[in-house]
């Protein structure tokens, strides 16, 4: 009997002691209250933020905080964005703090989005005037990327973060490849920003900066789709015509609209970018071919590129591949 009861002594006190040591690991981590900027990146789980917490001295513990996360059927409920915490706060305050809504607001601008486009976005999200945005906007050197913003950013402290990106991303290896081509960094972008709009994968971009150079460098017309949908929304434009930003089936009419950007009707490069291209399209053309055989190509409706040496070869391809 005093056996029994030993060993139920012994079992309540090592529940007495786990719990008191789980307890301390859930507690503050020390007395200091000044506030840091937390961030959860999107799609991060709960592992990777429990990881960054503990090394940045916000919990004790990544093993309990993740096992209460667990229990409490937190893990879908933690927002991504920046939070403000402190060491002082418990993992529970600091659990209800990481379910609010985020200091900040995420923005996404897609590769070949031309700046009315992003300004769009960036209105739906922080309310800045299209023209404001348009005002100091580049076509061309606004990165397009996933951004984490605070909420009361204004549209210089935007337009800044996109060109320090661009600068980070188009590199001097780049910029190099790209001078040895013969082209300044200038007609990279440009030649970069038609490339975007008129190839979707990598492979394909390679091939069609490789044509368009090799057309460039013969002083044949580049003769791109894209930059007549360019030509026909003007500069500035708050909303899309009835088109679209980028009309998808072009009349003979439009192909002779009277602009320096209409590839059809003036040779060479237009006289800037016409989208934003992303660091896939300045890569493919650092790494074109202008010795390609090939002068066409042609994308059917199920995304498919065809290609041809001849004027000849390139109207097959159409009408074999609808």
């Amino acid at each position: 009997m005093k056996k029994i009861i030993w060993l139920a002594i012994i079992v309540v006190l090592i529940f007495f002691l786990a719990m008191g040591w789980w307890n301390r690991q859930l507690s503050f981590v020390s007395s200091d209250k000044s506030a840091k900027v937390f961030v959860i990146a999107k799609g991060a789980g709960v592992s990777e933020i429990a990881k960054k917490l503990k090394s940045e001295g916000l919990i004790k513990s990544e093993l309990v905080f993740k096992i209460y996360v667990k229990q409490n059927n937190l893990t879908n409920k933690l927002q991504a964005g920046s939070h403000k915490l402190s060491p002082s706060m418990t993992a529970q305050e600091i659990l209800k703090t990481l379910q609010k809504g985020s200091e900040d607001s995420w923005i996404t601008l897609i590769e070949g989005w031309r700046i009315e486009e992003m300004a769009t976005e960036i209105n739906s999200k922080f309310q800045i005037p299209n023209s404001k945005f348009l005002e100091l906007a580049k076509e061309g050197y606004m990165f397009p990327d996933t951004y984490l913003f605070p909420k009361e950013s204004t549209e210089e402290q935007i337009v800044k973060k996109l060109r320090e990106t661009f600068n980070i991303r188009y590199t001097d290896e780049i910029k190099a490849k790209i001078k040895k081509l013969g082209l300044t960094e200038e007609e990279g972008v440009i030649l970069a920003s038609i490339v975007e709009r008129e190839a979707r994968s990598d492979g394909v971009r390679q091939m069609v900066a490789s044509i368009l150079l090799k057309r460039f460098k013969i002083g044949m017309g580049l003769n791109a789709d894209a930059t007549v949908q360019y030509a026909l929304v003007p500069k500035g434009s708050k909303n899309p015509p009835a088109g679209g930003w980028w009309k998808r089936h072009l009349s003979r009419e439009d192909l002779k609209i009277d602009s320096s950007y209409n590839t059809y009707i003036h040779r060479g490069l237009p006289p800037a970018p016409i989208a934003n291209p992303g660091v896939s399209s300045l890569k493919a053309v650092a790494e074109a071919d202008s010795s390609t055989p090939y002068l066409y190509y042609y994308h059917d409706s199920k995304g498919n590129s065809y290609y041809g040496k001849t004027l000849e070869e390139h109207n097959q391809n159409i009408a074999s591949y609808p």
